[in-house]
């Protein structure tokens, strides 16, 4: 049956061929070269290695994420017979062997080696956070797939990250779903902030799926509905109850604080979505306590971004609790990650690229942390992989997949979340400032250094 219609919607049988077409073309021309030239897969052998090329402006550090959807996609994406017939109708295909649709397409499989950072660790421009092994047709298709998920993952768990830093104490909920960029990144949103520390999320399929608890409000809409606020507080609570955080700002801040002081500690609490949130929750949180609701938590909500709750709390302001929605699913102050995946090695021979000030470290390498004193990390070393590990170090990039087959006990949500909250405390905290750049120290090995401008000098006399 032809997949293919004009409603818009994705069908999840053809997860392959979310990519760049030039991955398809490139790896067509893979296949007929090896074809034309009796060469096999195992002649045609790539390594490649996943990067952040620089910060988005003001970070001073990031959050990996996304692991488990990439591998989600390299054990179970596939060639359809859909899919192949599609493929084989484009022109640009013509001159490819028919056995490449025939016999190749539809028993393709990823057999690919895979070394990655864990989902949660933080890391610095120019170090590789994943290396992807194996067969050229295999290891470039699956580029632009990890690239979209790490990079969109990683920029929002970076931000979420942030926010975490400067309350570590409230609770953090992310609300982006409606202005996240499609329904799927409201669900990856939810995700990659979790990670990084926040409790919860307002998406439901979030929860439904991924296990991260959803909660939600109620909408002006609802209060507007009756005639009263006092009605539509009283239909909520009469279903609700305990669970029950009220909308306080349809109308008059103060004014309907008190109205839900009828229901003294027995609602949960009470959200502000507008106006001078300070002066507001100061006021209502005034209200509650005089009148016997001092366990009412306030919410505050309305495009707030790590800066205004940085804002809340160095002037305390009485919000127990903030729902971040756009600025945090979208970075809104710099929603871009310059996430690239660069050929480092082809059949066991180091490949570099030059270009202006863009240089790739030749080489299969691995990233070591060092401890320094207190416990607290003091330096990363790039090195290449056979190089020796340096003394009071760890290896950052773990094996994952082997020849296509995981080898790694994938974690749940809540262990990667524990993961990340036990090593961004050996971060030093003058990493973690808003506004300041500091540039966590990077050292590249001399042996690499070496090879690299050994064979930066032999391009120049080759060109």
């Amino acid at each position: 049956m032809n997949q293919r219609t004009n409603s818009g919607l994705i069908n999840d049988a053809n997860m392959i061929l979310a990519t760049d077409f030039y991955q398809l073309t490139m790896g067509a021309a893979y296949y007929q070269y090896n074809f034309e030239n009796n060469r096999v897969e195992n002649d045609d052998i790539a390594v490649f290695e996943l990067f952040i090329r620089k910060y988005p402006k003001n970070r001073n550090y990031l959050i990996f994420a996304g692991l488990e959807q990439v591998i989600h996609y390299l054990e179970n994406a596939r060639f359809s017979e859909d899919t192949i017939k599609f493929l084989k109708s484009k022109d640009v295909f013509k001159n490819v062997d028919k056995s490449f649709f025939e016999e190749y397409l539809p028993n393709f499989k990823f057999k690919l080696d895979v070394w990655s950072m864990k989902e949660g660790t933080f890391f610095f421009p120019n170090e590789p956070i994943m290396r992807i092994q194996g067969p050229m047709f295999h290891a470039q298709l699956a580029e632009t797939y990890i690239l979209n998920v790490i990079n969109y993952q990683t920029i929002v768990a970076s931000k979420a990250s942030r926010i975490k830093n400067i309350a570590p104490d409230k609770i953090l909920l992310e609300f982006g779903t409606r202005r996240s960029h499609s329904p799927l990144a409201g669900v990856y949103a939810a995700r990659a902030s979790y990670i990084a520390g926040f409790n919860g999320t307002s998406n439901v399929i979030a929860d439904f799926e991924l296990g991260i608890i959803s909660s939600g409000t109620m909408a002006h809409s609802f209060i507007q509905k009756f005639d009263t606020e006092e009605e539509a507080f009283d239909a909520y609570y009469n279903i609700y109850g305990k669970n029950s955080i009220l909308l306080i700002d349809t109308y008059d801040t103060e004014k309907a604080a008190k109205k839900a002081c009828k229901y003294g500690n027995s609602i949960k609490g009470v959200r502000i979505d507008s106006g001078d949130l300070i002066k507001h929750s100061r006021k209502v949180r005034k209200i509650l306590d005089d009148n016997g609701c001092d366990k009412v938590i306030i919410v505050a909500s309305s495009d707030l971004n790590e800066y205004k709750i940085q804002n809340f709390i160095r002037k305390n302001a009485p919000i127990d609790a903030f729902g971040i929605g756009t600025e945090l699913a979208t970075s809104r102050d710099d929603p871009t990650i310059s996430g690239v995946y660069k050929l480092v090695e082809y059949n066991s021979i180091p490949k570099i690229k030059i270009s202006e000030e863009k240089i790739t470290f030749p080489g299969k390498k691995q990233i070591y942390r060092l401890y320094g004193e207190e416990g607290f990390y003091k330096e990363d070393v790039l090195m290449l992989e056979n190089e020796k590990e340096p003394v009071n170090s760890e290896k950052l990039l773990i094996p994952i997949i082997k020849n296509g087959q995981l080898i790694y006990q994938n974690p749940t949500l809540s262990e990667i979340q524990n993961y990340y909250s036990k090593t961004i405390k050996k971060l030093p905290g003058n990493f973690k400032k808003l506004e300041e750049s500091h540039n966590f120290k990077v050292r590249i090995s001399t042996e690499l250094i070496d090879l690299t401008n050994s064979i930066r000098n032999k391009r120049e006399r080759l060109e």
